[in-house]
């Protein structure tokens, strides 16, 4: 068995990343705007210009939460690379 950690940095090398959000993507964040991804999610849907996200590790918890599509903490959305 193998176990595998992956920082959000690295993890994005594994993705193919693209700016048309679709439910099931990956959803990846830049909080500090400072061009590293720094959290992901999962795109549940869009609708009205808003993402809706499931993410995990929000306030030690699993949340759904939701974002404007042009929000600033928004670095992009992805499928993986496979």
């Amino acid at each position: 068995m193998y176990r595998t950690a992956c920082i959000c940095p690295s993890m994005i090398r594994l993705f193919l990343v693209n700016l048309a959000v679709r439910m099931g993507h990956t959803f990846f964040f830049d909080w500090e705007c400072d061009g590293e991804v720094d959290h992901v999610g999962i795109v549940e849907k869009c609708e009205n210009g808003i993402v809706y996200t499931v993410e995990g590790n929000s306030g030690d918890a699993c949340r759904q939460k939701q974002y404007a599509v042009g929000s600033s903490v928004i670095y992009g959305y992805g499928i993986p690379a496979y």
